[in-house]
């Protein structure tokens, strides 16, 4: 099992241990997440980086218990959320169908999709969809469900809230949909928001407000974010902790400056060579990452990364690295870095 770097439980809301989730398919088995393992501390923000296929998705669709299920399956592992005056309770054992997930999934973890016009329904009202999920998870009355969602209008700073309620999703800009994504899923105030991608669609400016918007409800509600996301710019805007994933796997985790400054991982280097900085004279050369993501069908004996590397060894080809800590809060999975762990 893959180590992680533990928090006192009372400051832990959700602790993940050596999860595994594939998809069984004819041409053969998918290793989407292979032995994932960390923790997620109340009221702070974890980025999930990585490049697309790394596995980001399906690890929070996990989490969510929405991974279609067959093909897909998680075949090993824990995800145990931790509720204040609760006992612990194991996300993976829980049927995926069961009034218990149904009750926690908006309830207790929420969730922010990549595209809100593919999460809205387009036949129904903003206001009918928010208020039905406040009544499902709160039980409140219509009228109660009903003030709650312009409540949750007015904090993500909509204009016109009243108005928008009667509204349809196909009649809202972009940034406002995300808006209303972002009110639904804190309306029932989840201790654990989970973001996929939610600015990628936005221009630059409303991509802007939507950060803002998050850091500041994050305030107000006191939720734990995990924003999972290809883009290191959101990242270092948001993030408290970055986790690094490669192929499935964690291969850097660590404070979000400590990632940005002393990147331990080839992969997590390249990845930040591979980002313009504007305004600063000298600008940078763009180095990009050789090679492709190798399939995660494939059976690799040493670490994913290493046909790609500029500083692969022999061992690297040979050998799966662990996940070690290599300076206090710092973790990286890399031989480089063994002999310092």
């Amino acid at each position: 099992m893959a180590e992680t770097l533990r928090t006192e439980t009372s400051k832990t809301v959700l602790e993940i241990n050596n999860l595994k989730t594939y998809f069984f398919l004819e041409s053969g088995t998918i290793k989407s997440v292979n032995g994932v393992s960390l923790t997620l501390d109340r009221n702070t923000t974890l980025g999930l980086v990585g490049e697309s296929g790394c596995g980001k998705s399906v690890m929070s669709l996990s989490l969510m218990r929405l991974v279609q299920t067959p093909p897909g399956r998680i075949v090993e592992g824990e995800m145990l959320l931790r509720r204040k005056g609760k006992q612990p309770i194991d996300l993976a054992k829980l049927d995926r169908r069961s009034a218990e997930i149904r009750s926690i999934r908006g309830g207790e973890i929420a969730m922010i999709f990549q595209e809100p016009m593919t999460s809205l329904n387009p036949l129904y009202t903003i206001g009918s969809q928010i208020t039905e999920t406040i009544q499902l998870h709160q039980k409140l009355n219509k009228k109660d469900a009903l003030d709650r969602a312009l409540e949750m209008l007015h904090k993500v700073q909509i204009s016109d809230p009243k108005q928008r309620l009667s509204q349809y999703p196909h009649e809202l800009s972009g940034g406002m949909r995300q808006r209303i994504m972002i009110a639904m899923a804190l309306s029932c105030n989840p201790s654990i928001l989970i973001a996929d991608e939610p600015t990628t669609a936005l221009d630059v400016t409303v991509q802007a407000q939507i950060l803002d918007l998050m850091r500041q409800l994050q305030k107000d509600f006191e939720s734990s974010i995990i924003m999972v996301t290809h883009n290191l710019g959101v990242v270092s805007q948001i993030a408290d902790f970055v986790a690094v994933m490669y192929l499935g796997k964690l291969v850097e985790y660590g404070d979000t400056k400590a990632v940005f400054h002393r990147a331990l991982h080839p992969y997590t280097k390249g990845l930040l060579n591979s980002v313009p900085v504007f305004g600063k004279k000298g600008q940078k050369v763009l180095i990009p990452i050789e090679g492709m993501v190798p399939s995660p069908s494939e059976d690799i004996q040493g670490c994913a990364f290493a046909d790609r590397c500029p500083q692969a060894m022999k061992t690297c080809r040979e050998k799966l690295p662990a996940l070690l800590e290599v300076e206090p809060g710092h973790q990286a999975a890399c031989w480089l870095h063994v002999a310092q762990a």
